[in-house]
C-alpha cells in the first residue's frame, strides 16, 4: 500500500514555508528559551510514564523530547517539514507528522493531553484548531494553549515591532501578536471550542545572546522574520533588528531580553 501524502493546506501551507526556512537556526538558538514554559506545562499536565501526548505545532521538537524524558509516548505535528525532520532526529521513537492543525490526522479520543506551545494562534481559525485538539483528546483529558504574555512584560516586543515595520500591512481587523494575551482572552477562546478552562499561569522566557551575530541568527529564525526578509530584503531586516536590540546590550557585549509566556490548561 502506498503511503498517504500529508495534507498540508490552509494556514499550514503558508506557515510551514515560513517557519521551515531557518528551522536549524530556530532549534539551535531560539527554541531553548521556551524550556521553562515547556517544563511548567508538562508538570501541570502531570505528564509522566505512559502518558500519551500530542504536541500541536511541535516545531523542532524540544517539548516532545522533554516529555519523553518524563516517560511519555509522544506524537507531534507541524506545518514545517524541515522542523519535523529535526524533531524526528531528536526523538526517533516519536510519531512526528507534517500537517494542518485544523485537520488533525488522529482518531477521536486518542491522547491523554494535547499541547500547543505558541502555535494555535497561527491557525487560520484558532478556535477550529482547538476544536480539533478537543476531538483527539480523551474525555476528561487536558489541552494546553500557550501564547505571549502581555506586551508590557515582553522586551522581545521591540524585535516584533521592527519586523512588523517591514511586513506588508495586515488585513483590516487582523489580530496582533498579543491579541490572546489579555485577561480572559484564552478562557473565552477555549470555551468557544467546547473546553472547560481550569487554570492559567505565566512562565518566564529570558533571551540571552553572547553577541550580535547570535542574537540576529535567533531573531531571524522565526516565521515572521522570514516573511519580512522576503518582503523587504535581509539587509533591511538585519539593520532594523540590530537597532531594536541595541537597548538590551549588556556590559559584556551580549544581549538580554526578559519575556514571559501565558498558558492556560483546559479540560475536555
Amino acid at each position: 500500500m502506498s503511503a498517504v501524502s500529508p495534507k498540508v493546506s490552509g494556514s499550514a501551507a503558508v506557515q510551514g514555508d515560513l517557519w521551515g526556512a531557518r528551522a536549524r537556526d530556530w532549534a539551535d538558538t531560539q527554541e531553548g528559551f521556551s524550556r521553562q514554559l515547556f517544563e511548567a506545562g508538562l508538570q501541570k499536565l502531570a505528564v509522566g510514564a505512559g502518558s500519551l501526548l500530542l504536541d500541536v505545532g511541535c516545531g523542532t521538537g524540544l517539548a516532545c523530547a522533554m516529555a519523553v524524558e518524563r516517560g511519555a509516548k509522544v506524537s507531534g505535528i507541524d506545518a514545517s517539514a524541515p522542523s519535523v525532520e529535526i524533531a524526528r532526529q531528536r526523538t526517533p521513537n516519536g510519531d512526528f507528522r507534517v500537517g494542518e492543525m485544523e485537520d488533525l490526522p488522529y482518531a477521536d479520543h486518542t491522547f491523554d493531553a494535547v499541547t500547543g506551545f505558541n502555535s494555535f494562534q497561527y491557525a487560520t481559525s484558532p478556535v477550529n484548531a482547538l476544536r480539533e485538539a478537543h476531538r483527539v483528546v480523551k474525555p476528561g483529558g487536558k489541552v494546553l494553549i500557550a501564547v505571549w504574555g502581555k506586551a508590557e512584560h515582553c522586551e522581545g516586543v521591540a524585535v516584533l515591532k521592527a519586523l512588523g515595520s517591514l511586513l506588508p500591512p495586515p488585513p483590516p481587523g487582523a489580530p496582533g501578536p498579543f491579541a490572546l494575551s489579555e485577561d480572559g482572552a484564552l478562557e473565552a477562546l477555549v470555551s468557544e471550542a467546547g473546553l472547560t478552562p481550569l487554570e492559567s499561569d505565566d512562565a518566564p522566557s529570558i533571551w540571552t545572546f553572547a553577541n550580535l551575530d547570535e542574537a540576529l541568527r535567533a531573531s531571524l529564525s522565526a516565521g515572521p522574520a522570514t516573511r519580512a526578509i522576503r518582503h523587504s530584503g535581509e539587509e533591511r531586516v538585519r539593520e532594523a533588528v540590530t537597532q531594536a536590540l541595541a537597548p538590551f546590550k549588556t556590559a559584556s557585549g551580549g544581549y538580554r531580553l526578559e519575556n514571559e509566556f501565558r498558558y492556560l490548561i483546559a479540560k475536555a
